[in-house]
Order: structure tokens, then sequence, then C-alpha cells
């Protein structure tokens, strides 16, 4: 009788014993899903389309730019692009204030610009229309953020 207790207590010690390892193994596959950084994302769509209104612009050109972790996306330039948005904080109305004092014609032949997604970490909406794509030109000759 004192035979089948302690085979009974070993079987029990050893089917605990698996238990917790396999919970320990299963831990490990969690413990590896976790990021190896943490970093606030920066990820844009840029777009120039055609019309004054942003929602209904034909999109003539677009692109993707991602800044964090490292430059990247369509943008033929994503290095330039994201260091001018970083010297800006990501304020895109400032980067087009910056601009050539080049004469455009008055025609109105409205472009649309717009900038949506996430910059370090907080969303991100952004549109500026001009009249013509001369003064489109005028405006951001002096960035990369635009020249796609």
């Amino acid at each position: 009788m004192r035979y089948f207790r302690t085979l009974g207590a070993t079987a029990f010690a050893t089917a605990t014993g698996l238990a917790l390892v396999g919970t320990a193994l299963a831990g490990t596959g969690t413990a590896e899903a976790a990021p190896a950084s943490l970093y606030a994302p920066s990820a844009l769509v840029l777009t120039i389309g055609e019309g004054e209104d942003p929602a209904t612009a034909t999109v003539t050109r677009a692109v993707t730019l991602n800044c964090a972790p490292t430059p990247s996306g369509t943008h033929p330039a994503p290095e330039e692009a994201c260091a001018e948005l970083a010297a800006a904080d990501g304020d895109f109305t400032s980067l087009t204030a910056i601009g050539e004092d080049r004469p455009c014609t008055r025609e109105w032949n409205p472009v649309t610009v717009t900038g949506d997604g996430v910059w370090q970490g907080r969303r991100v909406t952004w549109s500026e229309t001009y009249g013509n794509p001369c003064e489109l030109t005028a405006r951001t000759a002096a960035t990369t953020v635009f020249a796609f």
C-alpha cells in the first residue's frame, strides 16, 4: 500500500513539473514576439491631386514615407524628406511657407497636396490647395518632402 502512495506522489510531481516546463516554454514564445525596441511611429502618405477639395481631388501622384525606425517608403528621397520633416517638427505648413518668389500666371487650375498618417506617434491630417501647378512648385521648390 505504501508503494502505491509513493508511486502516486512521484507521478503527480512529474506531471506538475512537466506542466510547469510547458508553461515556461510557452511564455518564452510570447516574450520573443515583443519588439526589440520601442519608438514612436512615423508613417505618412503624401499625395498631389487635381482639384480644390482634398476629398474630391483626382490624385495624380502619391508616395509613402516612413521615418521611424529608419527612412523608407516609395518617396524618391526618404532620408532627406524625413530630415526636413524632423527639422519642422512635422509641420507641413512651415515647409510650404518657405518658397521661391517665382512669377506664375493667374490661371485657376487648382492643385491640392495632402499629408496623412502618423508623425512621431501623433495623427496628422494636412492639406493645402494652390491656384495652379506653378504656384505649387514655387511654394515647395526648396523642400524635398513634396518633390515626388
